[in-house]
C-alpha cells in the first residue's frame, strides 16, 4: 500500500508540457515487467536519454541537478492521456513522485495516481506556472503553497491514510458483514453453504 500523504514541502520539477501521454511517461518498450518495481530507470526515457542510448540527456529537467531529488512534478493540462496503464503511476511512485500539479488530468490517470500515493492536483496553469520552490502540498488544508484545490472526498482519504481501494473498502469490514448476515437468513437459497 501507498504511505500516507498529509503534507509534503519539496522540490517540484516544472516540466510544463500539454499532453504528457501515459507512452511518454513510460513507454511501452520500458514495461519489462508486470509488477510495481523495476520501472523507474524507462521514467520518460524518451526525454530522459539521449536517443539510442542510456546516456542522461542534459537538457532534461529531472536530469537537471537542481530538480534530480524533485518529488512533485508541475505539468501542462491532460496530463496522463493515452492508454490506461497504471504502469505510468508505477513508474512515477518508484521515481519518488507523490504528487502532480496540472490544469487537468486524464481521469484514468487520475483515479491510477491516487490508487498508488500521488496526489493529482488541480490548479490553473497561471498559478502553476508562478509556483516557486520549495513547494508545500497540504492534503489537510487542501492548498499547495496557499492555493485551494479540491479533490473527491474519497482520494483524499486514500491518499491521507494510504489506503489503496482494497483497504478502503474493508473500512466497512462490519458494515458489510452484518450486511451479508442479513442476507444470509433472508436469501439463504442464494448462500453456498459453509
Amino acid at each position: 500500500m501507498p504511505e500516507p500523504l498529509v503534507r509534503l514541502a519539496a522540490i517540484a520539477a516544472p516540466l510544463l508540457v500539454d499532453n504528457i501521454d501515459t507512452d511518454i511517461i513510460i513507454p511501452s518498450r520500458e514495461m519489462k515487467t508486470t509488477g510495481k518495481t523495476g520501472l523507474a530507470d524507462g521514467l520518460f526515457a524518451n526525454w530522459r536519454y539521449q536517443p539510442g542510448t542510456r546516456d542522461p540527456n542534459p537538457d532534461f529537467i529531472l536530469n537537471k541537478p537542481e530538480f534530480a531529488s524533485a518529488r512533485i512534478l508541475l505539468t501542462g493540462a491532460n496530463v496522463g492521456c493515452g492508454s490506461s496503464r497504471e504502469h505510468a503511476a508505477w513508474a512515477l511512485a518508484e521515481w519518488g513522485i507523490r504528487a502532480i500539479v496540472a490544469p487537468s488530468f486524464n481521469p484514468i490517470f487520475f483515479g491510477n495516481c491516487v490508487r498508488n500515493g500521488i496526489a493529482p492536483v488541480q490548479l490553473p496553469a497561471a498559478t502553476i506556472a508562478a509556483l516557486e520552490n520549495p513547494v508545500t502540498l497540504d492534503l489537510e488544508a487542501m492548498t499547495v503553497n496557499g492555493h485551494a484545490f479540491t479533490l473527491p472526498a474519497e482520494a483524499r482519504q486514500m491518499l491521507l491514510e494510504g489506503l489503496d481501494p482494497i483497504a478502503l473498502t474493508l473500512k466497512h469490514a462490519e458494515t458489510i458483514a452484518a450486511w451479508q448476515a442479513a442476507d444470509r437468513q433472508a436469501r439463504p437459497w442464494a448462500w453456498i453453504a459453509a
